[in-house]
């Protein structure tokens, strides 16, 4: 995919509802399909999970999970997408958590999860991807990344 318009018309196509968990995007993967029209048809919601406890609270993310794995951790992010994909009427989700700012290796350290409800089947995928630049650019990245992976993740999912 090489926009956000063509995912919100693959979304269309196959007629699935997306939900976001976001930590370090704070909305921006939701915000991106909210700005092509007819988006509405496709984005159910969006969770914006900044602090573990609400993670914890809000997706069901296990603090056992945060304290072995780190925020940052495609663990934590896995727990975040099926949190998400429980709590809404989506049959999609991209999660992701991250650092947009940090010392040393883990600057720019995104990790990002997609989980699917299809009928009777239910699977996830993650990967940890590392941006560079400054904190808004890593967080516009990480969002823009997660989209245009969306059709991979799927068709992955779907298979498996």
């Amino acid at each position: 995919m090489q926009n956000v318009e063509q995912v919100v018309n693959f979304l269309s196509k196959y007629k699935l509802r997306l939900a976001t968990a976001e930590s370090c995007t704070a909305g921006l993967i939701s915000s991106l399909v909210a700005d092509v029209p007819g988006s509405g048809k496709v984005l159910d919601c969006a969770f914006v999970t900044y602090s573990p406890k609400a993670k914890q609270r809000c997706l069901g993310v296990s603090a056992d999970t945060i304290e072995r794995f780190g925020l940052t951790s495609e663990e934590v992010a896995r727990e975040m997408a099926l949190g998400a994909l429980l709590r809404s009427d989506a049959d999609i989700v991209l999660a992701n958590t991250g650092l947009a700012e940090a010392e040393g290796e883990m600057d720019g350290l995104q990790c990002i999860a997609c989980a699917i409800r299809l009928e009777q089947h239910q699977g996830i995928v993650s990967e940890t991807v590392k941006f560079s630049g400054g904190r808004n650019q890593v967080r516009e990245q990480a969002a823009r990344y997660a989209l245009m992976q969306l059709p991979y993740y799927y068709e992955r999912l779907r298979q498996g």
